[in-house]
């Protein structure tokens, strides 16, 4: 992302940073603000991710429960599925927390 630029992800800059950043070098700051936003977008997806996963969690807890719940190991097994479960639905997309963590870590950074 360009110094200035607002995209949809990321609130704009203030008037008071864009001027600031003007008076830098461009392109380390090009940098440092590309390398803020990929590090928020990782952390977004990384919380939905942990969120979506304890969802799964609970959504399961009640299944493979009776005489047929194939015991201990089931239940280690399916921690994995709903960690992939979790993954998979943040590569395709989220339910949108990911994009609001981000946007909001990025407002704080600009507070900053």
């Amino acid at each position: 992302m360009a110094a200035g630029l607002a995209s949809p992800l990321a609130p704009a800059l203030s008037p008071a940073a864009n001027a600031a950043l003007a008076s830098k070098n461009p392109n380390a700051i090009s940098n440092a603000v590309a390398g803020r936003a990929a590090k928020a977008k990782t952390a977004g997806e990384d919380f939905e991710a942990v969120f979506l996963n304890s969802m799964f969690q609970q959504m399961f807890s009640g299944v493979g429960q009776g005489p047929f719940s194939g015991g201990n190991g089931a239940s280690i097994w399916r921690s994995f599925l709903t960690d992939e479960y979790s993954k998979s639905f943040v590569k395709a997309g989220g339910i949108g927390i990911a994009a609001e963590v981000q946007r909001a870590l990025l407002a704080q950074q600009e507070v900053r």
